[in-house]
């Protein structure tokens, strides 16, 4: 007997950080729905979590490049796909400033062969207004904040790096296909994701990973640059609401309310690791090295989450001091 499945929902990205998580996730809380994980398996994936995709029996993952339309319009078609959720992209900053034509490529074209090939195909099928595109940017695309304020849905953007130019690049593009064809799309912004998962490049990681190498924990500036903190499977869900709640062509900001400056999250990785990995004769803290800032390093993200907490009933669950002792050990 072959199993017939309500939905089939193509994922970007799926082997990604948050991307992995998420399927994850969704693959468990909606056994009625087919994913197909579409991915490039570039450096940013994790092939274990790939690996694992193909064990579970609701997940398909494929390997391929979003801004292969030719491939994209054959999964659209194969497998009936009805729904988008798009995570696929390059999202670090010290790359984009080394590299930007490759983030315009991925962030920008990509997106756009997404929006057009889900546009011609749900027009063919009739159902272009039920089928759901769902777009996952970040909160860099607004900017960066002093030393009060709020990311809210109605803050213009602002983005000052290659990658978050990319994003907001991407993101008019889902609302010009909301505005000039009626698509069913949503967006979301999010701030800084922490976790099971993340690559290695990322702060947190790479702080545990100097820390139980005894190496130089590289520390930005001064340090004092301030990020919202929101655990990935709050994220998770947050997506799921939108995907399947969320109003038509609104964006909905996702914020975890866990400020922190980047030192104060390299010292309190040092001291969970002091009790739970002590090394003998010295403090974690002592690693800390201070180097180069980033060029057009943003000072300060926070997100306002109030939108969709009033009108989905979303809220981030996990504390930060609980998440970052499951990522540590994880």
């Amino acid at each position: 007997m072959i199993f017939m499945f309500e939905h089939n929902i193509l994922v970007t990205g799926g082997a990604g950080f948050i991307g992995t998580n998420f399927i994850s996730y969704y693959s468990k809380a909606h056994p009625e729905t087919r994913i197909i994980d579409l991915d490039a398996l570039t450096y940013a994936a994790n092939l274990r979590s790939w690996d694992l995709q193909k064990t579970l029996p609701n997940v398909v993952p494929i390997k391929g490049d979003i801004c292969n339309r030719e491939l994209v319009d054959y999964i659209f078609d194969a497998f009936d796909i009805d729904g988008v959720i798009h995570f696929a992209a390059e999202s670090h900053v010290d790359n984009s400033i080394k590299d930007p034509l490759r983030f315009v490529r991925t962030n920008v074209d990509g997106t756009a062969a997404l929006l057009e090939a889900a546009r011609v195909f749900w027009t063919e099928k009739k159902r272009f207004e039920s089928s759901r595109f769902h777009h996952v940017s970040t909160d860099e695309v607004y900017g960066s904040l002093g030393d009060s304020g709020y990311f809210t849905e109605e803050t213009p953007y602002a983005p000052n790096s290659p990658y978050s130019s990319s994003k907001a690049s991407s993101d008019l593009l889902v609302r010009a296909y909301v505005h000039t064809y009626g698509m069913n799309a949503t967006i979301s912004n999010c701030s800084n994701n922490y976790g099971p998962w993340q690559n290695a490049e990322k702060l947190i990681p790479t702080v545990i990973r100097k820390c139980l190498a005894h190496e130089p924990i590289p520390v930005y500036g001064t340090g004092k640059n301030i990020r919202d903190w929101l655990w990935v499977e709050d994220h998770c869900r947050a997506v799921d609401l939108i995907y399947h709640q969320g109003k038509s062509g609104e964006t909905y900001n996702v914020g975890g309310h866990n400020e922190k400056t980047n030192l104060e999250i390299v010292g309190t990785i040092c001291q969970i690791l002091d009790e739970v990995r002590p090394w003998e004769g010295h403090h974690y803290a002592e690693l800390i090295s201070h180097v180069t800032d980033r060029l057009g390093h943003d000072f300060r993200y926070a997100i306002d989450p109030t939108k969709i907490i009033n009108e989905l009933a979303w809220k981030s669950e996990v504390k930060f001091e609980d998440g970052i002792r499951l990522t540590i050990d994880w």
